[in-house]
């Protein structure tokens, strides 16, 4: 499984993912706690604005994202990321 380096460029952060759980329990692991709700893409409270780097969703959300922008509870990271959080 292919690692990605996923950088926060606000809070300073960078780390490894590997699409093995969500986008945003890994972000909880490192001790940030973006907004969330429903985990399902359902809410869109986890909309994250991404400044460079590839993702895709298995199934379309259903909460309204801008092209800049990511749910973070269920995107696959397709390359590095660097996330305005």
């Amino acid at each position: 499984m292919p690692k990605y380096k996923i950088t926060l460029v606000r809070s300073g952060i960078s780390f490894t993912f590997d699409n093995s759980t969500s986008l945003l329990q890994a972000i909880e692991q490192q001790a940030i706690q973006p907004e969330y709700g429903c985990r399902t893409g359902f809410c869109g409270h986890c909309r994250a604005t991404v400044l460079s780097g590839k993702w895709h969703y298995h199934e379309l959300p259903l909460a309204f994202t801008r092209s800049e922008q990511i749910l973070l509870c269920c995107a696959v990271v397709d390359s590095d990321l660097d996330l305005d959080l």
